[in-house]
């Protein structure tokens, strides 16, 4: 997945045009199982890295979804309030949770590529 870059927590962002748009990761959705709600954060939101920006509500349970870099939310997708399970379908595409204009572009760096993201996940 190009341009994708992962945090520790499950979330993802991919950058575009200096916005990050972030998401949760495949493995994320399907350990939450069917997504039947999602919070959504409010345009004008700081968020910061590490700290929750929204949750997830599954069939299973409720989980945070935190955010991987720091800045203000410009735009949360509105399709998830109608259709939750875009989540589950399109992870890294329709279901994207959040746009937001990031604080401090280093935090980037600190991010895990896709490889590094894989290793990660088969040490847990």
């Amino acid at each position: 997945m190009a341009n994708i870059k992962f945090h520790q927590d499950h979330a993802w962002i991919r950058m575009e045009n200096g916005i990050g748009i972030i998401g949760i990761s495949q493995y994320a959705q399907e350990q939450l199982g069917k997504i039947i709600y999602v919070e959504l954060p409010d345009p004008g939101t700081e968020v910061t890295a590490g700290e929750p920006l929204g949750a997830l509500e599954s069939s299973k349970v409720t989980s945070d979804l935190m955010a991987p870099v720091s800045g203000e939310v410009v735009e949360s997708n509105q399709s998830l309030e109608e259709e939750p399970t875009l989540v589950n379908d399109s992870p890294y595409e329709r279901g994207w949770i959040t746009r937001v204009r990031l604080k401090n572009p280093a935090e980037l760096e600190g991010l895990m590529e896709e490889d590094a993201y894989l290793a990660h996940l088969s040490n847990k």
